[in-house]
């Protein structure tokens, strides 16, 4: 039995877990590096290290860095659904609770919060483990283009 699209890009994914992501057809995630925690239907889950190329001048990890991982890690979930169409970020809402230093590892975490026929909504939460702490949630709403 042939493998679907959304089976096929599990496994890509899934066959990365515990590696440095550098083979992804988003360039953008190639230069994020995360390694791939867990992979499931509508659930990614990735860690980063915070490195001085993605820090603000107090070395802290930089908004738009933040921004940058939600809204990759938002996209990626949704490549990984196998969804016959395509789909591009509307908006973007992030709240900023706490910082993270370079050399810190952190964990982003997806989740679909509402799935229709036009308009995806999705969740992502990055958070610093070693000191407990919610670094930002976002919110994303996926327009279906094509």
């Amino acid at each position: 039995m042939e493998e679907s699209l959304s089976e096929q890009r599990m496994n890509f994914f899934k066959a990365q877990i515990g590696k440095d992501v550098i083979e992804s057809p988003s360039g953008f995630m190639n230069w994020l590096a995360p390694v791939i925690i867990s992979v499931d239907s509508g659930v990614l889950v990735c860690k980063y290290t915070v490195r001085k190329e993605m820090t603000n001048p107090y070395k802290m990890l930089h908004g738009g860095v933040t921004a940058g991982i939600i809204d990759d890690l938002i996209g990626a979930t949704v490549y990984l659904l196998g969804l016959n169409n395509q789909f591009t970020t509307v908006n973007n809402y992030i709240d900023y609770f706490a910082p993270a230093a370079e050399g810190d590892e952190i964990i982003a975490e997806t989740s679909i919060i509402k799935k229709g026929r036009t308009i995806l909504n999705l969740q992502c939460e990055i958070t610093l483990p070693a000191k407990g702490r919610l670094i930002a949630r976002g919110y994303s709403n996926m327009l279906k283009i094509g």
